[in-house]
């Protein structure tokens, strides 16, 4: 069984394949997270279906939790 951290990653360390949540962190350190899953495609953060770019510079991710 493998172990899934919760915790926020490195963008440097994000896998390119399957739902991440990815997030940038604010000029006073608060974590705000984009509300749709995204995936690593090259440089680049794409949505769930590969179709728009995610328009921010994250600075982490984690595995995306969120069934909804």
């Amino acid at each position: 069984m493998q172990f899934i951290s919760t915790e926020w990653q490195s963008t440097s360390t994000a896998p390119s394949d399957g739902d991440l949540e990815i997030c940038a962190l604010d000029f006073d350190g608060i974590v705000h997270s984009l509300p749709f899953p995204c995936h690593k495609d090259g440089s680049n953060w794409v949505d769930r279906t590969g179709k728009t770019h995610a328009d921010i510079q994250p600075t982490h991710w984690r595995i995306w939790a969120n069934p909804g």
